[in-house]
């Protein structure tokens, strides 16, 4: 999938415009150039060279063309969200006169359910009694993924001033940045700051000196986010579970669980860090779920009487 061409100084252009004023994260940035690499490659099949031929049609030829190739709803929806905001930069710079993506919507699909984990499955994952240094490092991640609710991103940018309150009970969080580089305040709970406690005191004998990062490997240097989904794998395979345990997985089961127990929906938003409350509704449909099943299960008349 190729940007070469006529079109490559633009998008050279935008990716930087969306890197230094729209301040994207690398992985936001790459999703942004795959999905529109493989929108060049279409316009190449297309024999196109210039934006201002590129109309409506175009994009849902394209739209059609990657939903019979596999690529589901939701996938198409960020691609169309990629080229509609390319366009955009074009019409501002005066490149295009029209938005060809404007009005072009992905089909829909069916919203597949977050996984999540019971709340006695989260007990047995985060029960230990190790003392083994990058045991105890794998088990602060986990208490944080869960007790925090956050994005594996989040965690492994985690730097040692982002840690409040580990000695004040009352003022217990983790100054965090989240997608579109938006701070928010994660309070953390008196096991995660037991586990937190005991990494510390096991990272000194680890870090690399000027080493900023909470979580790091045996090298001393900054953990990455693959590390810790191998270390989770591995850790939830010895403990017996068969389920696959993933960082997010945890953020799941943490929104999950907090919103059974509080019910209060915009709370869980904002500790998400979601920039949208339609986002976080749907861990109510979980919950309706659950007691769907409970009713199920449990009321007389919802049973069939066996024949």
């Amino acid at each position: 999938m190729s940007e070469a061409g006529p079109f490559s100084t633009d998008l050279s252009l935008f990716y930087q415009f969306l890197q230094s004023e729209k301040l994207f994260s690398k992985h936001t940035l790459d999703s942004y150039r795959r999905d529109i690499s493989r929108f060049c490659a279409f316009l190449s099949g297309q024999a196109i060279a210039e934006w201002c031929a590129i109309d409506e049609q175009h994009i849902r030829q394209f739209v059609a063309l990657v939903h019979r190739q596999g690529l589901g709803g939701k996938s198409i929806q960020r691609s169309l969200s990629a080229l509609r905001r390319l366009f955009r930069f074009l019409l501002v710079n005066n490149r295009i006169k029209l938005n060809p993506a404007a009005h072009v919507r992905a089909p829909r699909s069916e919203r597949k359910l977050p996984d999540v984990l019971q709340q006695q499955e989260v007990e047995h994952l985060l029960n230990t009694q190790s003392d083994e240094p990058l045991m105890v490092r794998d088990y602060a991640v986990l208490e944080l993924l869960y007790g925090c609710g956050l994005r594996i991103s989040e965690l492994v940018s985690l730097n040692l001033t982002d840690i409040n309150g580990l000695l004040d009970t009352t003022e217990r969080f983790l100054s965090v940045w989240g997608k579109g580089n938006r701070e928010r305040r994660c309070p953390y709970g008196g096991k995660a700051a037991i586990m937190l406690k005991k990494w510390l005191k096991c990272r000194e004998n680890l870090v690399k000196q000027d080493e900023k990062a909470v979580f790091i490997s045996n090298r001393g240097t900054r953990l990455s986010a693959s590390a810790i989904r191998a270390r989770i794998h591995k850790l939830s395979a010895e403990k017996g579970i068969h389920q696959r345990i993933y960082p997010h997985l945890m953020r799941h089961s943490f929104a999950s669980h907090l919103l059974q127990s509080s019910q209060d929906l915009r709370a869980v938003q904002e500790l998400l860090g979601h920039a949208h409350l339609k986002t976080t509704q749907i861990y109510t449909h979980l919950d309706f779920q659950q007691l769907t099943k409970t009713y199920d299960a449990a009321h007389p008349r919802a049973q069939k009487k066996k024949r």
